[in-house]
């Protein structure tokens, strides 16, 4: 009986996931300030919240890719999960919110407008803060370009823009990790990053003369540095590539 009402329950398990996606692999252990957020949310212990993180590992190919196997004690409630949300971000944002949302006291919503507006809102405000932490999550932090950390310089920038693509708008193999300056420039099409994940420069910043070619010339046909998970997608890649990017 015990053992029984110990189980993981759906609400829970769906919140471990959010948690997965949005902190570093190397981070997912019992010392890490939202894994005690969490466990302390759902009435878990941290370590039981860890060893959860480390079973979604092992469902994750792009871990698999390079040798890391997670954890190999894995209910079939994990992998349920993970095949039902895996490709639909926007709904594992939207109900992983609102069951965090029940469970907690301090969210407040309060100075938003009421009616559609608040609503709508409060979906982009819980979109863009997983997006960002998602993709910052798997870049570990650091530009996939220039490989700087310091994540107040840092964007999860979208490949293919957020107005665009509705349903792939919290997708994080939809996002790069970028300092501001490489944001802008992607977002504007001055760069870009091939399928094969390679950095191409327009000609018109390989040729600017106002010192722009100095923080850009440098990285051109380099490889990004790849996350350690959600590798993007190199369909979106090949959109920016051939929408975006002003050749």
């Amino acid at each position: 009986m015990n053992q029984r009402r110990n189980l993981w329950t759906r609400e829970q398990t769906i919140i471990a996931f959010k948690l997965y996606c949005e902190i570093p692999f190397g981070q997912a252990h019992s010392r890490n300030k939202e894994v005690k957020r969490v466990a302390e949310l759902i009435g878990r212990t941290p370590g039981a919240v860890a060893r959860k993180l480390g079973n979604f590992g092992s469902l994750d190919p792009e871990l698999k890719a390079r040798g890391v196997v997670g954890l190999t004690n894995r209910s079939h409630l994990d992998e349920e999960i993970w095949d039902e949300f895996n490709n639909n971000w926007n709904k594992l944002v939207l109900e992983s919110s609102k069951l965090e949302l029940k469970k907690s006291s301090t969210y407040s919503t309060k100075k938003l407008p009421e009616g559609k507006d608040k609503l709508r809102l409060v979906k982009t405000r819980v979109y863009q803060d997983f997006f960002r932490s998602a993709v910052l999550a798997a870049f570990e932090n650091k530009c996939c370009i220039t490989g700087i950390n310091t994540t107040e310089l840092l964007i999860a920038s979208h490949i293919i823009p957020w107005k665009d693509d509705t349903k792939n708008r919290t997708n994080p193999q939809n996002g790069l990790a970028l300092n501001a300056l490489h944001d802008k420039a992607f977002d504007k099409g001055l760069i870009t990053i091939t399928p094969d994940y390679k950095i191409l420069v327009a000609q018109e910043l390989l040729t600017d003369n106002k010192g722009l070619a100095y923080h850009f010339k440098k990285y051109n046909n380099k490889k990004i540095i790849k996350p350690h998970k959600f590798l993007p997608d190199k369909t979106f890649l090949e959109y920016h590539n051939d929408i975006i990017f002003r050749k």
